[in-house]
């Protein structure tokens, strides 16, 4: 098998994987019975039964992931609870709705566990990018505004920054309305650093709108492990922003299907970043690969997490209604409901898988 899909194989198939063993963990800690935990889908290749707790174990066909099936998570299981006797805990659908919002929660809150240490792992390596400015452009918004070289710009409109990457990504949802900037300078009379504001009218240019100022094009060297902490979190919250911009630019048309790379794409994403990091060396690869994986990550948390049917934030919707009103909902309207959103989504998938092959071909 060619290594580059090798690997797509183990980044797609480990964040998927892991998002699973999150609810598999919270179903534990809860004493929620597990019927399976799965890794890879389709036909079983080996299968194992707990004696302890009469959880299946099983290593399938498709490697692509995994899953895990809990006693009655989708309602009243006396049929289950006869196909599996043996299996230790209780039923999903008796436990408390905190309970089961704690279970469903789980999985993409994993995502973003894996994310961080992922991150702190690479910046570990390759060190931080603070939003410091090395300089501007000539004739550009920035300099006319009076920003210059050594200054941190701290927020556009209100939203914190704290990575170069963060100024970019938001002037491509901000458009061309004027952005409040507020940045901090070393004042050297003072020895101290003193913070500013101004707006500046973002200049529109090859399809893209720019303040007009040069970041560093390096990164810099971690002070502390705290550092390291701290900007782990920030690049989390980065790539979680990210996904959520691009859901509103979706939205609002800023975006066109040419540029929602779907599974197909993502392989070959995933395959080009072997390729061209190869005679970098081993580290290298394995760094671009760890960064690929926080974004596909974090991108699976935020997604999970939309109040969508069949998605777990669907779900989160059903068990807070059962929350605020102590009576949960039908199983015959949330069972409905999430064949109408699964219908949808897969009809979604196929779209997605047709245009990822019309682009690459």
């Amino acid at each position: 098998m060619d290594l580059g899909y090798l690997a797509a194989v183990v980044v797609l198939g480990g964040i998927i994987l892991f998002h699973e063993f999150g609810h598999y963990l919270l179903a534990r800690l809860n004493g929620i019975a597990v019927v399976e935990f799965s890794v890879g889908f389709g036909p079983r290749l080996l299968s194992w039964v707990s004696q302890k707790t009469g959880i299946r174990y099983s290593l399938k066909l498709l490697p692509l992931g995994g899953s895990c099936a809990m006693l009655g998570e989708f309602g009243e299981d006396e049929d289950e609870k006869e196909e599996v006797p043996d299996v230790k805990g209780v039923s999903f659908f008796d436990k408390g709705p905190l309970a089961k919002m704690a279970v469903i929660a789980a999985g993409p809150l994993f995502n973003f566990i894996l994310a961080f240490v992922f991150s702190l792992v690479i910046l570990s390596w390759a060190g931080i990018d603070p939003a410091v400015i090395a300089g501007t452009s000539e004739g550009m918004p920035a300099e006319t505004a009076g920003l210059k070289e050594g200054d941190v710009i701290t927020k556009l409109d209100g939203r914190k920054i704290h990575l170069s990457r963060e100024i970019s990504m938001y002037l491509m949802t901000a458009g061309q309305d004027p952005v409040q900037v507020e940045y901090r300078r070393y004042d050297e009379t003072s020895s101290s650093w003193t913070t500013e504001h101004t707006v500046i009218q973002p200049e529109f240019k090859d399809g893209r709108y720019y303040l007009g100022v040069l970041l560093q094009g390096h990164r810099d060297a971690p002070e502390s492990l705290v550092q390291v902490l701290q900007y782990s979190v920030y690049e989390v919250r980065y790539w979680i922003l990210t996904v959520i911009d691009s859901l509103k630019m979706i939205a609002g048309g800023k975006v066109s299907t040419n540029d929602i790379a779907g599974p197909v794409r993502i392989v070959t994403i995933i395959d080009q970043t072997v390729e061209e990091n190869t005679q970098y060396g081993f580290v290298t690869v394995v760094m671009n690969l760890l960064n690929l994986m926080v974004m596909f990550s974090a991108n699976l948390g935020v997604m999970n997490l939309l109040p969508f049917p069949a998605l777990d934030g669907g779900r989160l919707v059903f068990l807070l209604w059962e929350l605020i009103t102590r009576h949960p909902v039908s199983q015959r309207v949330e069972s409905a409901v999430n064949m109408a959103g699964m219908a949808l989504l897969m009809t979604f998938m196929v779209f997605v898988v047709f245009n990822d092959l019309r682009m690459i071909f």
